[in-house]
């Protein structure tokens, strides 16, 4: 059975109690759960070597190859064959731009240095990517079969946003989880998860059927719960490799080096790509020089207005159960420091070198200047688009301000103010227009729901109110809407309530579904009513309609349904003539309803079928008040 995010809170919740109150046995238990796992794929090989031999002996010992022999023989080498393809699993290589040790011989000997001292096994390849991040990933060459290669992969970005003593104990941290020094078992089982993590992605995308038949239904179970099971135990050595990063590079390097990384991603995303994208409004083609500007902005440091509430966001989340790392303040708690202004003033200080410049040398700049060339080049088609967009965007916003000088304007002109100026400028500057448009109608669901993100965005409690006020309207946001209060309330430290959300999105998605079964299908049984629509709307209709020249009737009326009532299913019904040389009715009737699905457009979902081979609801239909809407002309 696949595991919900709430059966997987409830289990981890059980779990970290027996993991306190009897922790050898617990450790005990996650061991057996970690050997289970190979002793499942063992028990396949186990299998498939069987197989193979007893068709052998089978082939050897037959005297005369009779029949029933031919079909045993058979039957078992599909078998084996089967359990052979599913063994062999391919784990594509992590993508990067791959460094040499002679173009970065600084960054490859502090990776020597550091799995010395942790005895770590050494790296086959260390990439550079684009990402703000630093891991470690174990390639398995023969598939479940293990025998690694080792990569490290850091980012370009991280790099540029740390100075080198920071950058180490990031680097000793992920180094610290294949560590062989103290806690070993935990650095296994921390391995283990990622492994099967990485097992499940490759058969999720797998093509393999053999996977499917023979992994499918073990894994499903068995991975989720592996993961709840052990992640005590992760979260323990998350811990642990923060004191190897202590012991390695002193406890205030450490505690920095956490607190730059969470305020410099921030205002990487929030800060400094806003900046850059916003110039698709002036220019025509992207910078070329996009990380020579990340650099400068990294190096001169955050605005000290943006580093405190970064840091003040950073410190305010909780821990959860979706990440193994625990919350910036209990990993700062665990090393004893306790941040105050000077930290404050630390994260938003300039840097004097970045670990970029230090440990990349004399090949950093190229390597810059590489990564702002692919950016550029990557990102230039849909520039050039959104630069045409942007136009036409900005001169009707242009016209729309300049109407709201001179009188008020409409709900949907101010709707449409708001929506282009946050698409154009950023949430600070919409606010106050959302407010407007809430003044003019105090449900309106978009404006809400907007509203409402931004504020829970900025730690604003009222925000919940609009959500909620945006779902009443609009019921389509509901799981959305509640998960994104759920979220919310989570990071505040508020569990009850955020599981009352939840399980509100849960129940929402599973009304959802019926209601998508109750719309999958029709029954004779069923209740139907008039359609309701304006003659207006019919005579569009019928004009679509009379350019299929083998429909000859349509009726149109509503299914009358349980869930969602107030989104009504339409129900369009067509008898059509058949041409003498149409071969395959059932074909042609498809295409009739897929193209009349494509064109028509009503107020409402539309189901759509062929009445000549459904005739008894043409009887119903016809005691539906005007649920004929078009007949065929007879031509005379």
């Amino acid at each position: 059975m696949a595991f919900d995010q709430q059966r997987f809170d409830k289990l981890i919740q059980r779990l970290e109690i027996f993991a306190s109150q009897q922790p050898t046995l617990y450790r005990f238990h996650v061991a057996c759960l970690a050997v289970l796992g190979y002793a499942y794929i063992f028990m396949i090989l186990a299998v498939t070597v069987a197989l193979l031999l007893t068709i052998g002996w089978l082939m050897f010992n037959a005297r005369s190859f009779s029949r029933g022999t031919i079909k045993a023989v058979i039957f078992l080498l599909a078998i084996a064959i089967i359990l052979l393809r599913s063994l062999w699993v391919s784990f594509p290589a992590p993508t990067g731009l791959a460094l040499r040790r002679k173009d970065a011989p600084s960054l490859f000997c502090l990776v020597d240095d550091l799995t010395t001292k942790l005895k770590a096994p050494r790296f086959h390849h260390i990439l550079l990517t684009t990402d703000f991040n630093a891991t470690v990933v174990q390639r398995p060459r023969l598939g479940l079969f293990g025998w690694h290669q080792n990569y490290l992969i850091v980012g370009l970005p991280l790099m540029l946003a740390l100075p080198p003593e920071q950058f180490r104990a990031i680097l000793v941290h992920e180094l610290g989880h294949l560590s062989g020094n103290y806690h070993r078992f935990n650095a296994w089982i921390y391995r283990q998860r990622l492994i099967w993590y990485r097992i499940q992605t490759v058969l999720e995308q797998s093509s393999n059927e053999s996977l499917w038949v023979v992994f499918h239904k073990f894994l499903q179970w068995y991975i989720p719960f592996f993961h709840a099971y052990s992640f005590e135990l992760a979260r323990l050595h998350e811990y642990e490799v923060d004191r190897y990063a202590v012991e390695i590079t002193g406890v205030e390097n450490t505690a920095k080096s956490l607190m730059n990384r969470k305020v410099k991603i921030r205002f990487l995303e929030n800060y400094f790509w806003s900046n850059i994208y916003h110039q698709v409004q002036t220019e025509v083609e992207p910078p070329k020089t996009s990380y020579t500007a990340m650099q400068t902005a990294l190096t001169q440091g955050v605005p000290l207005r943006e580093a405190s509430i970064y840091l003040a966001q950073s410190l305010t989340e909780k821990t959860n159960h979706t990440d193994t790392h625990p919350s910036l303040t209990e990993r700062l708690q665990a090393l004893g420091f306790v941040p105050g202004i000077q930290e404050e003033l630390s994260v938003a200080a300039p840097m004097l070198i970045s670990a970029a410049q230090e440990y990349l040398g004399n090949a950093f700049e190229k390597i810059r200047d590489n990564f702002s060339q692919a950016w550029c080049e990557k990102i230039a088609t849909p520039w050039r688009q959104k630069y045409a967009e942007v136009q036409q965007s900005l001169a009707i916003l242009d016209k729309l301000n300049a109407k709201a000088e001179r009188q008020p304007l409409s709900l949907g002109e101010a709707t449409t103010r708001a929506l282009l100026t946050f698409e154009l400028e950023g949430e600070e500057a919409v606010i106050p227009l959302l407010r407007e448009v809430i003044k003019l109608d105090h449900t309106h669901a978009s404006a809400n729901y907007l509203l409402g993100q931004i504020l829970l965005k900025q730690q604003d409690a009222s925000g919940i109110e609009h959500i909620e006020r945006a779902i009443a309207k609009d019921i389509d946001i509901a799981i959305d809407g509640y998960q994104i209060i759920g979220s919310f309330l989570k990071r505040q430290g508020q569990d009850d309530r955020a599981e009352l959300y939840h399980e509100l999105a849960e129940e929402h998605y599973d009304l959802l579904l019926r209601g998508q079964k109750e719309r999958a299908s029709l029954n004779i049984t069923d209740d139907f009513k008039a359609h309701s629509l304006s003659e207006t709307e019919i005579t569009h209709l019928r004009q679509q309609l009379s350019r299929y020249p083998n429909i000859t009737t349509a009726y149109l009326v509503q299914k009358v349904v349980q869930y969602f009532p107030e989104k009504p299913l339409y129900v369009l019904a067509v008898m059509r003539k058949f041409s003498f040389w149409e071969s395959n009715h059932e074909t042609d009737n498809a295409q009739l309803v897929d193209a009349l699905l494509k064109e028509i457009e009503l107020p409402g979902a539309v189901f759509c079928f062929i009445l000549n081979s459904n005739l008894n609801f043409e009887k119903k239909f016809k005691q539906i008040p005007e649920a004929i809407i078009y007949q065929q002309k007879i031509k005379k």
